[in-house]
């Protein structure tokens, strides 16, 4: 009887081991667009002539004190549950001193990308779960109330995997981070629950992320090429097919030009044991294509855990 209960020991902490190991995705709090927009922080943004409005974090950061304090109090309840954030001012002062990224990426030819340039919005988040934050302050004679939503959003795939939303009670409190505290009590655990279940699907089914598969302009074929009877989209698919967890993934979009794959679950772990990330996964394909009969080269790049993008042709 002991001898099996040290089997059972045994196997529960070398799960538990590899849990430890697994890359859980980062937390960031951001103000909502409905937030930035109501108070006037928004940008304007060209996207290929297009022009669109975005929220202007660093604008809204050094605009309100407030959204310094309702961060600061969410990231603090969000630590005391396990859940630790990464701080929106502190990235953002940190990815300022990096050198701004082309708006078109080139290969080392100079040739460009086929299809669309890197979205630097999207890059500059450097987190995987994004918890967006709404609030208001109501105010009935001398005591006040905030009403306030939480949501938690999948950087990479776009999924809504969280929210929680309510008012908290009349106080006669002035601080908003204990009236923010005051409503969100009530909501924080069942909303923490929310984000442990997403994190738990991931052990069971895989680790989501979104795969985009391009073509420099300056290769001369592209995914309607056969090899040995067979298009090379097709091929692609089928390496999908054997390498994701229950063949479980979807192609969204799929030209000559231009791959989309979303839903893709990967394992956690690699053959040998270790993490497994958009970026390592996406990696398999690529040394894949490199050899006979394809001999295709090709660039790889990721954005976080959860997104990754293969272009072939070049390097």
């Amino acid at each position: 009887m002991k001898k099996v209960a040290l089997v059972i020991a045994t196997a529960i902490l070398s799960v538990g081991m590899l849990m430890g190991q697994a890359k859980k995705p980062t937390l960031m709090v951001v103000p909502s667009d409905n937030w930035c927009k109501q108070n006037g922080f928004m940008l304007k943004f060209d996207n290929q002539g297009t022009v669109e409005e975005l929220p202007d974090y660093k604008k809204a950061l050094q605009g309100s004190s407030d959204l310094i304090l309702v961060i600061a109090k969410i990231s603090q309840l969000m630590a005391d549950r396990g859940f630790p954030c990464k701080l929106l001012e502190q990235e953002l002062k940190k990815l300022s001193q990096e050198s701004a990224e082309d708006a078109m990426l080139t290969s080392k030819s100079g040739s460009g990308v086929a299809e669309s340039p890197i979205d630097k919005l999207y890059k500059s988040a450097k987190a995987d779960i994004i918890l967006q934050i709404t609030w208001s302050v109501n105010v009935t004679g001398p005591k006040k109330s905030v009403t306030f939503v939480l949501q938690g959003i999948d950087a990479y795939t776009g999924k809504q995997i969280a929210s929680a939303s309510g008012t908290g009670a009349p106080s006669f409190s002035a601080e908003l981070p204990v009236l923010l505290e005051e409503a969100v009590l009530a909501h924080i655990d069942n909303f923490n629950n929310q984000l442990q279940n997403h994190f738990d699907d991931m052990f069971a089914n895989g680790r989501e992320i979104i795969v985009r598969i391009k073509k420099f302009d300056s290769w001369p074929d592209d995914f309607e090429t056969e090899f040995d009877g067979k298009e090379l989209g097709q091929i692609i698919e089928e390496w999908f097919q054997n390498n994701t967890v229950k063949g479980r993934f979807n192609t969204t979009d799929a030209t000559a030009n231009f791959m989309l794959f979303e839903q893709v679950r990967i394992p956690l772990y690699d053959a040998n044991g270790k993490a497994m990330d958009a970026r390592s996964f996406l990696r398999g394909l690529q040394n894949y294509l490199k050899n006979p009969p394809y001999n295709l080269t090709s660039k790889l790049m990721i954005k976080g855990l959860g997104q990754a993008t293969l272009v072939i042709g070049e390097k």
